[in-house]
């Protein structure tokens, strides 16, 4: 790295650094970028957990896992479902489902999920 480039990243917003950070981080696992995500259309997407919050959906305990890949962010809803072992803060996690915009989000409803180690 130059002086040119060092000089660069240390202007750089912290918000920029680590979208460049997760765009790196997903960039070999051949996944959908969340900004590229098409309605009703089986797609898998990876990201690092941003948030996570149990929410009743139509009276039934919904796990709400916001996704973010450096290019924008998705929501995994798992019904009936307040926790999944291993689904954290800040994990790894590539879901595969078919993808549909609810209240300004795009979401995937149950959708299968594998975590990422490392």
């Amino acid at each position: 790295m130059g002086l040119r480039d060092l000089a660069k990243r240390l202007r750089t917003d912290s918000n920029e650094l680590d979208n460049e950070r997760l765009v790196n981080r997903f960039r070999d696992f051949n996944l959908t970028p969340i900004n590229q995500l098409t309605c009703r259309e089986r797609s898998r997407i990876g990201g690092e957990v941003k948030r996570i919050r149990v929410a009743p959906r139509h009276g039934i305990p919904t796990l709400e896992v916001v996704l973010s890949d450096g290019t924008g962010d998705a929501v995994a809803v798992f019904t009936g479902r307040r926790f999944i072992a291993g689904i954290e803060h800040g994990r790894a996690v590539v879901i595969e489902g078919v993808a549909r915009d609810e209240r300004g989000r795009r979401i995937m409803l149950n959708p299968a999920y594998t975590l990422v180690a490392g």
